[in-house]
């Protein structure tokens, strides 16, 4: 009997993630005292089917379409050997969340029920983008990017693709090849995959083997029946702290977290210790990036027992601050509202 394929390949034990299907979300309290990256053994994974293991032997990526001179397939060794850059980026599902339209604001949207674990800041390597359409001879009226991945055929909607415009592709997309100093794991795009900061993650085609260079605007099921409007990041925090953790009463607390925005660096995190009703700026500490987040802390010593609703909201360098409340989205996308994060104050 042919034995089943695992939807993901590395280990996924229960104190690092909560298993959606063939999908992984981060818990959050396993980023408490790793230090500014997520680390490739808990980043999360979003697989549409499962995730595949491709021979380096035989792999190519093939860049080609009616936008380009000359197109032309390369080899592993070959972006490899290319010119290189190193972006510390965040990667993000643009479902994160999702499961605060039902628990929160009790109106529920289908899809994997993400927590705010759906995303992960890596340090990745890799070859700009720009400068293989500068390789393949990009024309003037090239309008459209269109990667597609190397995983199975997702239903009956083909590989999994999403068409980036021409501007975007041209500016900060990468090409990547390593994650945190490494080769990337096969769940996470072996052997490249892009990375296009400040994008919703479906954008960073994983598992890479061709793009097209169109002089029209492209479409597929990825920004038409999903994904059709979402494109940006909204701004978003979380604690590094179970959901419903006990913390000693009386004890000295330092609250830790961290905020992020796809439209610009945090300027700004605010905390409250008692479901909304006072706010306390928070301290910043660590990398200040754009493409990233911003770590933050906050003393506390709660001197009575009991739950407390604790919620962070950040404000990015737009101008936008996490609301109260978000407008239901019918995906279930862009959940930016400050999350209730429950915990229960305990005698020691």
């Amino acid at each position: 009997m042919k034995q089943a394929m695992a939807a993901i390949v590395k280990p996924l034990p229960d104190h690092l993630f909560k298993v959606h299907g063939n999908s992984a979300e981060m818990r959050w309290e396993a980023m408490s005292g790793q230090g500014y990256h997520t680390p490739n053994d808990r980043f999360f994974v979003r697989n549409h089917t499962f995730t595949p293991l491709i021979d380096l032997i035989t792999w190519r990526l093939r860049v080609h379409g009616a936008g380009v001179r000359c197109p032309r397939e390369f080899s592993y060794e070959e972006l490899r050997a290319m010119p290189s850059r190193t972006y510390d980026v965040a990667i993000e599902c643009a479902g994160n969340g999702r499961r605060f339209y039902r628990t929160q604001q009790h109106d529920g949207a289908p899809g994997t029920q993400w927590g705010l674990g759906g995303i992960g800041v890596a340090r990745w390597r890799g070859v700009p983008l720009r400068h293989l359409l500068k390789e393949v001879g990009v024309l003037p009226d090239a309008v459209d990017v269109l990667p597609t991945g190397l995983d199975a055929p997702f239903e009956d909607h083909g590989h999994v693709r999403r068409p980036l415009p021409i501007d975007k592709a041209m500016d900060d997309v990468l090409v990547a090849y390593e994650m945190n100093g490494v080769p990337l794991p096969a769940d996470h795009g072996f052997p490249m995959r892009l990375v296009v900061p400040g994008w919703v993650g479906i954008a960073s085609i994983k598992w890479l083997g061709d793009i097209e260079v169109s002089t029209t605007k492209l479409f597929t099921p990825w920004n038409t029946v999903f994904y059709a409007d979402v494109t940006t990041q909204p701004v978003k925090s979380a604690f590094e702290l179970a959901w419903n953790a006990n913390l000693p009463v009386g004890a000295p607390h330092v609250l830790r977290g961290r905020s992020w925005s796809g439209q610009g660096r945090i300027v700004r995190v605010e905390v409250s210790l008692d479901g909304g009703l006072t706010w306390r700026k928070a301290d910043h500490h660590g990398q200040h990036l754009a493409r990233a987040w911003l770590p933050w802390h906050i003393e506390w010593a709660p001197q009575r027992t009991g739950t407390r609703l604790l919620m962070a909201r950040a404000t990015d360098e737009t101008g936008t601050t996490q609301p109260l409340t978000r407008p239901r989205h019918p995906y279930g996308y862009h959940f930016d509202a400050v999350v209730q994060h429950p915990i229960h104050v305990v005698n020691g």
